[in-house]
């Protein structure tokens, strides 16, 4: 075994295994099919059989991916020729001695320990000595169901949830037989396909599971006390839909029999579920959004009694090392549904309050587990962003799959703690930054509290002066930080990239500033530092700001914008790190250049933004005048003090409320009606 301490970035972990050519998955019931799809999704050369012991079974959902695929087209969200090379190479069999030559099997048959090792005795005596073996149990420890294996190092447990060809989240279960090379190349493989992998201990209904069974079954619990319905309105606070809408949804009632049942043979009474399962199989309740009458005392019940359950399932998970903090917390939120996480919940409420809280609950429900240290030592040092060193490079990965890696505040601080944390040490040269996954760098910075100040300049103008906190820093950090970009950046994505000291890219990646599309403009940077880093690109970055066109990885490399072009994230990685060194050998970081920078010939005013949209005129003005008034500013802090204004300036515009009601209506702005 391999006793190296694993990457947090998936991506950085060597891999020696390649990728799969050819899959089956074992049973073409409910999230089987589900699987499937995904697979020919990411890879669709990848040759995938569903075997199944009825072929009606294997009909049904050859049929229902043929339906995702046509979907798929007729919404635009997948080309003709795409849905047709996912559906290429998949197929159908009862006969077992179809997993010959396979190089992956995954098995998501019924939750039944006698019937999985009898799948799993078939599997191995057909398949090579090195394939892998997988299976899609949301309880049943590893442990058991591989324990007659002849070769159990080469299988474990990949759960996924539903619907499994979107929801990324992918708990990978690290067992003590699991070879160590398997685990690195498993996640590595879910982070390169679009799944977020979590590692997760062998526990019964390892760590998101028992958040969710348990919650639910404490929700039943109370309707002793409240309807289903009015459950599931006080929910509505910390998730998108409530534990009985969620049940009835995924006719649920017997999965939370089956876990819990296991949780309370292994660990005691206060598991066992709430009777009420057994007679009911269907709950009484409403659609997300909709509200029931709960008097305030009991909405306060509910509410405590919720918070309660997640919070004891929280501590009990990270006391007994089950999953990682950060891991716990992203989970639950793409995942479960739940807002926010339940660290983030409890540091919301406040350790005080919070330890209160939890303390009645354990009162409530002898048994149930409770903290057994400071609640803040709970809580991860960053909770988005992932944290490596590549020899003395510290890699910081933005990690917020569920939105592309946008920022946010609490994203920004991890950023700015990490580096602040690091740049006195003398055993680190610099930093990398890069984006979890293969699709985005970082897709823009969420609108946060700007809805809100629309009409209120001064209010934007801070807003944007409070947002560009960690840019100031990186411009006069005390050691180089390369921007890796291995994918789209967008926006405030983009404008991260630009403030880092040098960038080099993955050759499919691209950037854009949209945010004349949206009635607003770039805040934080955009309209001074590209004139001042790369004066010979100021035509391109004009472009950029009002017509929002997007720009290649291999234009803006030859723009002089990008240092260095790669074709894989482990050249892409390779490659920044040696822009640390070389940028460390020369001293001080290189910074946008001070003084009034003289721009060439500004073209015309377009009028539509490269993807056809009519554009604002007031909006394109703002930009313009903002562009000329950054580059006559004396300094760079003058320069960005230009673009803050001229962000609270936009914030005024009838432009910018339309835009943003547009956004968040998700409807297509029309800026005819605002100038």
């Amino acid at each position: 075994m391999n006793a190296r301490i694993p990457a947090a970035n998936p991506l950085l972990e060597p891999v020696r295994r390649a990728p799969p050519r050819r899959i089956a998955v074992v049973g073409a019931g409910t999230i089987g099919p589900d699987i499937a799809y995904y697979l020919k999704s990411a890879l669709p050369g990848l040759e995938l059989t569903l075997l199944d012991v009825r072929q009606a079974a294997i009909d049904t959902a050859l049929a229902r991916l043929r339906g995702y695929a046509e979907k798929a087209v007729a919404r635009g969200k997948m080309k003709s020729e795409a849905a047709a090379a996912t559906l290429q190479g998949l197929s159908g069999s009862t006969d077992y001695d179809c997993l010959a030559g396979c190089d992956w099997v995954l098995e998501a048959a019924t939750e039944d320990l006698a019937l999985k090792r009898r799948i799993f005795a078939d599997v191995e005596a057909r398949v090579a000595a090195q394939t892998v073996i997988t299976s899609n149990t949301s309880s049943l420890p590893a442990a058991r169901i591989f324990a007659d294996l002849a070769r159990p190092e080469r299988a474990t447990v990949t759960h996924f949830f539903a619907p499994a060809w979107r929801n990324p989240a992918v708990e990978v279960i690290d067992w003590p037989a699991l070879d160590r090379d398997l685990l690195a190349w498993l996640r590595r493989f879910f982070a390169e396909t679009g799944k977020l992998p979590l590692v997760t201990s062998d526990a019964p209904c390892f760590m998101l599971d028992r958040v969710f069974d348990n919650w639910c079954n404490d929700a039943a619990l109370l309707l002793a006390q409240a309807t289903a319905a009015q459950i599931d309105s006080v929910a509505g606070e910390f998730v998108h839909a409530g534990p009985f809408f969620v049940l009835n949804l995924a006719h649920g009632n017997p999965i939370i029999i089956e876990t819990n049942t296991l949780q309370a043979d292994e660990e005691g009474e206060h598991y066992r579920p709430a009777p009420i399962f057994h007679s009911v199989q269907e709950w009484k309740t409403q659609a997300p959004g909709r509200q029931a009458d709960v008097p305030p005392a009991l909405a306060t019940t509910v509410r405590e009694r919720l918070l309660g359950v997640l919070w004891s399932q929280t501590v009990d998970i990270l006391d007994r090392g089950i999953g990682s903090a950060a891991d716990l917390d992203l989970g639950c939120r793409v995942a479960l549904g739940f807002k926010a996480g339940p660290l983030e919940l409890l540091e919301q409420c406040g350790d005080g309050p919070a330890a209160e809280l939890l303390a009645r609950y354990v009162q409530q429900r002898p048994g149930m587990p409770g903290p057994k240290r400071p609640l803040a030592e709970y809580r991860p040092p960053e909770r988005h962003v992932l944290v490596d060193r590549v020899g003395d490079v510290v890699v910081i990965t933005l990690r917020r799959p569920e939105a592309l890696n946008a920022l946010h505040d609490a994203m920004t601080d991890d950023i700015l703690r990490v580096i602040r944390r690091h740049e006195q040490d003398a055993q680190v040269a610099g930093f990398v930054i890069t984006g979890y996954g293969s699709k985005a760098f970082c897709a823009g910075a969420d609108i946060g509290r700007f809805p809100t100040l629309l009409g209120n300049a001064e209010g934007a103008a801070q807003y944007a002066r409070d947002c560009s906190r960690l840019l100031v820093h990186l411009d006069a950090a005390p050691k180089p930080v390369v921007a890796a970009i291995n994918g789209m950046a967008l926006g405030g994505g983009f404008e991260l990239a630009m403030r880092c000291h040098a960038l080099v890219a993955q050759r499919h990646a691209w950037f854009q500033l949209p945010e004349v599309s949206l009635g607003i403009l770039p805040a934080i940077g955009a309209m001074a530092v590209p004139f001042r880093r790369w004066p010979a690109a100021a035509a391109t970055f004009q472009r950029l700001l009002t017509r929002g066109e997007r720009l290649r990885a291999a234009d803006a490399h030859a723009a002089g914008v990008v240092v260095a072009l790669a074709e894989s994230f482990d050249e892409l990685i390779a490659q920044a790190c040696a822009q640390v060194h070389a940028l460390a050998a020369q001293g001080l970081p290189p910074r946008p250049a001070e003084g009034v920078v003289v721009l060439p010939p500004l073209g015309a005013t377009p009028t539509h933004a490269a993807d056809g949209r009519a554009l604002s005129a007031a909006v394109l003005q703002l930009i313009e005048q903002g562009v000329r008034d950054a580059a006559a500013a004396p300094t760079l802090a003058a320069a960005l003090e230009t673009g803050y204004r001229a962000f609270g300036a936009v914030a005024c515009t009838p432009a910018a409320r339309e835009g943003i009601e547009a956004f968040l209506g998700r409807r297509e702005p029309d800026f005819t009606k605002t100038g």
